[in-house]
């Protein structure tokens, strides 16, 4: 049976920081992933922006990992050389009852360490960016994007040059944690061998799947993995010129961020994501779903041509809050919540999950080391 320092289920954004930061700090490391290329999930399904860390309550995990990991994403891309952009964005109010909505936005956003926002008039804003309605705007200069693609490979590189090594197409059947130690039995999805790896540590970032992982792992309580909720966020692109220079983002709405604009390195813009509670993982885009996108968007761009919009991709959030509820924290069980010592369980990372990957990666360590 092999035997590792740390092994990492998910080789996702987040199990790809965890792992170049285990490898730096000595640990052998091995990542597992089922997918036969790493990030083709969460990671890569998603806007690729990088937030400012506005809208999360002041203590959560969400608000400070999102500001730590910002400056730590903003310094490891160029240091890398990682395509990104620190374009800003504006979130818009398109009535004038949206407006103390935005105040309240930037007083909490305060609290949090959110210090840049600035709330500016509808005349300030359309004298920014002419093609845009609104009667008033909370500008971001901190919000960017980043090719999330050449991040991850970065990522990668940073590890298995530090001895990491990651196992594709390879799925996770069972484990068992006993006597400070962990036994995972592994599959070779391509030739069906199984086969045992033991180590010290073992920290689950498989993402949509980290909950039913965590149920395969025997050895401590079940009834502290959360339900997971799955929320599609459905995304059409527009093969129109570009007239925004900065990403545009209503009012926030129950389950997301809202119908916003983004765009790509490239200067492509998309719509989305929309929020689509669904039952089973599902990236199939329903072109029908478009039709209220037009609505949303012309709230705020009234100059969107007609019949413009084509579905480009989905992702879906492995939300542990469901329809109506408030929005939840991220979860990041270690020790101290199941008490078994080198096991960390990260359930619903979703956004600023991107963001936030080079913090929580820290936060990670910190639980292994204590």
């Amino acid at each position: 049976m092999d035997e590792v320092g740390c092994i990492i289920a998910g080789a996702g954004v987040i199990g790809l920081a965890i792992a170049r930061e285990a490898a730096i700090r000595g640990l052998e490391t091995l990542v597992i992933e089922a997918n036969p290329m790493i990030g083709m999930e969460t990671s890569s399904r998603n806007s690729e922006v990088i937030h400012a860390g506005i809208y999360y309550p002041p203590g959560s995990l969400k608000a400070r990992l999102c500001i730590e990991g910002r400056g730590k994403l903003y310094r490891y891309a160029e240091d890398r050389h990682i395509p990104h952009a620190r374009c800003g964005k504006f979130i818009v109010a398109t009535s004038q009852s949206q407006v103390e909505k935005l105040e309240a936005i930037r007083i909490k956003a305060a609290e949090c360490g959110v210090d840049d926002l600035v709330l500016i008039s509808g005349e300030e804003a359309t004298a920014r960016e002419p093609a845009l309605n609104c009667v008033a705007a909370l500008a971001s200069p901190s919000t960017g994007i980043i090719d999330s693609h050449a991040l991850m490979l970065a990522l990668r590189g940073d590890a298995e040059e530090n001895g990491a090594f990651i196992a594709l197409n390879t799925e996770i059947m069972s484990g068992e944690a006993a006597d400070n130690r962990f036994v995972l039995r592994t599959r070779d999805k391509t030739s069906g061998e199984e086969y045992d790896v033991s180590s010290r540590h073992f920290i689950n970032t498989a993402g949509l799947r980290a909950n039913d992982l965590a149920r395969l792992v025997s050895g401590f309580d079940h009834a502290t993995v959360p339900r997971l909720h799955l929320a599609k966020g459905n995304y059409f692109a527009a093969p129109t010129r570009n007239v925004f220079s900065r990403l545009i983002y209503p009012v926030p709405e129950d389950g997301g961020l809202g119908v916003h604009l983004t765009m790509d390195l490239g200067g492509s813009i998309r719509f989305g994501p929309d929020v689509e509670w669904i039952d089973a993982i599902d990236y199939e885009v329903d072109p029908t779903r478009c039709e209220r996108f037009y609505d949303e968007i012309r709230r705020y761009w009234p100059g969107l041509p007609d019949n413009c919009l084509q579905p480009a991709y989905s992702g879906i959030r492995p939300k542990l809050s469901g329809p109506g509820q408030p929005a939840a924290d991220f979860a990041i069980h270690g020790p101290s919540v199941h008490g078994v010592s080198g096991m960390v369980h990260l359930y619903g990372i979703e956004s600023p999950g991107l963001t936030s990957s080079l913090a929580i990666a820290e936060h990670v360590m910190s639980e292994i080391a204590g």
